[in-house]
């Protein structure tokens, strides 16, 4: 998904983030964008956990289902998932 990099490049610090995927294939890459870019330290060889993320964007990373009343009303939504996350104020320089 080439869009959501290009999302987060023109989103304001403070803005709010959503994607609503409806398969388990799409969620995935969601959630995995989120958590790489809400990670506030990098784990790797390379970036061993002392050094700070430069893709640190995104904090309150959250995941909504829909309700039972909702799937009652629209039995698609089941599948769905909203994930939501905002733009930190300051970023730190890649």
């Amino acid at each position: 998904m080439s869009v959501l990099p290009q999302a987060l490049d023109i989103l304001q610090p403070g803005g709010v983030l959503a994607v609503i995927s409806f398969h388990s294939g799409e969620d995935r890459v969601v959630k995995q964008f989120l958590r790489e870019r809400a990670a506030e330290w990098i784990d790797t060889p390379a970036h061993p956990n002392t050094l700070p993320n430069p893709r640190h964007y995104l904090r309150n990373v959250r995941r909504f289902l829909p309700s039972e009343e909702e799937i009652e009303k629209n039995p698609r939504a089941r599948s769905a998932r909203l994930r939501v996350a905002i733009r930190n104020e300051e970023t730190i320089a890649s």
